[in-house]
């Protein structure tokens, strides 16, 4: 890296399509069945881990059929994939003792999203990589406290358990139906239902997608108010009245009236620990996210049973109520932050217990190789936006890319020369695009972008974000999780005039 050339760190590097993950586990899954049935018919041993199917999972034959169904035609036309090399993956993937498959956000950002994440659990199960040493699915998550804010019940469809649970610990009954996804709260914004936007944390507008469309919805909005540690873009496209209100990171020294406070976080691993800022603040007028949440509780429900005072002043009160209302998961939660390292969140999928209607864990199909058929344009090339290495998650810190070595701008689309060639685009030509999905009648289009030569595979290019945001319809996402498919934007890339 320091050199800026490369070093293999991988046995195996397989380029896969834009959107053809689906198509390339259904390949790897079709190789462990045929050779399972080859080695059946002739008096070997089993290659599938037949005990955990028949004792743990639901849905097997389905799955069997489906894969037989699928040809391999299309898992090679989708995938990109030649087959050579999916028979090299599904053989050390047959030879391994344990697997434990790792991915990050990018498999969820397709319109089959879902379906991606379930193929890729369903490879696993065919040989019982769950609940056992070295094996597993690992999410790898964005930040450092997506998957806490989830366990603790942070979500816009909380289960009738949890809200019993809240309603019993806090003594009021809480709202029954569900709140809405960043899709759904963006047309909201969009179509006038909503006139106050909160965010905590976060750079919204510069995240989601239809950039020029909801920069003007937000700012039709009466109030709009931001709690940050740092100034973002979002500051500046704001409602008729804004607020910026600043805040402690969490590096930063958190003293309260009790003393030093630590927040918790649970990583990736189901791991939880207690985080306490090192840094002295910036200044003494900062509050922290937690000061701020009970400030605005008290000045808009001066009635309360719920003493946000004493919240503000001891963190460890809250992680009390934490655990009283997940009693089983937190339980003796102060007690086992203070722990060296933290502790290890029960996972049930771990001890081969599954929280399921069937009380198994569930093969899901999913029909053919999750092609997009809204798409008909046959020159159009999939998308997929990217971050460089001077970036973190919407925020710039540079305009080099050490990964890629593009250095001095970051208005470039990474393209396979074959796809250049057909479409008469010479390399470092100013190239426009232009989304074709079905997002109505706007026109979706982004220009000025250098054309680069890059080793990618043909019908794929890559180009940064937030800067394409704006070709991504807010109607262009998976339609099980709400996820925009910022991964898979089918787009057409012409010369500029």
């Amino acid at each position: 890296m320091v050199t800026f050339s490369s070093t293999r760190i991988a046995s195996e590097y397989c380029q896969v399509r834009v959107g053809g993950d689906v198509a390339a586990l259904k390949g790897v899954m079709k190789l462990v069945l045929e050779a399972h049935e080859s080695a059946v018919r002739s008096g070997g041993d089993p290659v599938l881990d037949l005990p955990f199917i028949d004792q743990h999972t639901f849905g097997f034959d389905a799955l069997c059929e489906d894969l037989r169904r699928t040809s391999w035609d299309d898992i090679l036309r989708v995938s990109g994939l030649p087959r050579a090399q999916i028979e090299r993956i599904a053989r050390i993937y047959m030879q391994a003792k344990a697997v434990i498959l790792c991915y990050g956000m990018g498999l969820t950002q397709h319109r089959c999203g879902t379906e991606n994440v379930q193929q890729a659990a369903n490879l696993l199960m065919l040989r019982g990589n769950f609940g056992r040493p070295g094996a597993g699915i690992c999410p790898v998550r964005g930040h450092s406290n997506v998957q806490g804010d989830r366990t603790v019940g942070i979500t816009e469809t909380p289960s009738a358990e949890l809200l019993g649970q809240i309603e019993k610990v806090f003594g009021f009954r809480p709202p029954q139906c569900h709140g809405r996804a960043v899709v759904d709260t963006v047309q909201a914004i969009i179509d006038g239902r909503s006139e106050v936007f909160v965010g905590l944390g976060g750079n919204f507008v510069a995240a989601v997608p239809d950039t020029k469309i909801v920069r003007e919805a937000m700012r039709r909005l009466k109030l709009t108010v931001g709690i940050n540690t740092k100034l973002n873009r979002s500051h500046i496209v704001h409602g008729r009245e804004a607020l910026i209100l600043p805040c402690l990171a969490r590096s930063d020294i958190d003293m309260q009236a009790t003393g030093r406070q630590a927040v918790t976080v649970e990583d990736s691993m189901s791991m939880v620990h207690a985080s306490s800022g090192l840094v002295t603040p910036p200044s003494a007028n900062l509050k922290s996210e937690v000061a701020i949440v009970c400030g605005i509780a008290r000045a808009t429900l001066p009635v309360s049973d719920i003493p946000w005072d004493a919240y503000e002043s001891d963190y460890n009160l809250i992680r009390d109520k934490i655990e009283a209302v997940f009693p089983k998961l937190f339980a003796d939660f102060n007690a086992r932050i203070r722990v060296p390292g933290g502790f290890h969140l029960y996972n049930g999928p771990q001890n081969r217990e599954w929280n399921t209607a069937t009380g198994r864990a569930n093969f899901l199909v999913c029909a053919g190789v999750a092609e997009d058929p809204e798409v008909g344009d046959p020159t159009a090339l999939q998308l997929a936006t990217i971050r460089s290495h001077s970036q973190y998650n919407t925020t710039i810190y540079g305009l080099d890319d050490r990964y890629r070595g593009v250095f001095g701008g970051r208005m470039v689309v990474f393209m396979n020369e074959d796809d250049m060639a057909a479409r008469h685009i010479e390399p470092d030509a100013l190239v426009e695009m232009e989304s074709v999905t079905e997002g109505g009648n706007v026109r979706r289009t982004a220009g000025g972008f250098k054309a680069r030569r890059y080793n990618i595979p043909r019908g794929s290019i890559a180009a940064y974000y937030p800067e394409t945001n704006g070709l991504l319809p807010l109607s262009f996402h998976d339609k099980k999780s709400k996820t925009p498919s910022a991964k898979s934007i089918p787009v057409v890339v012409r010369p500029m005039a």
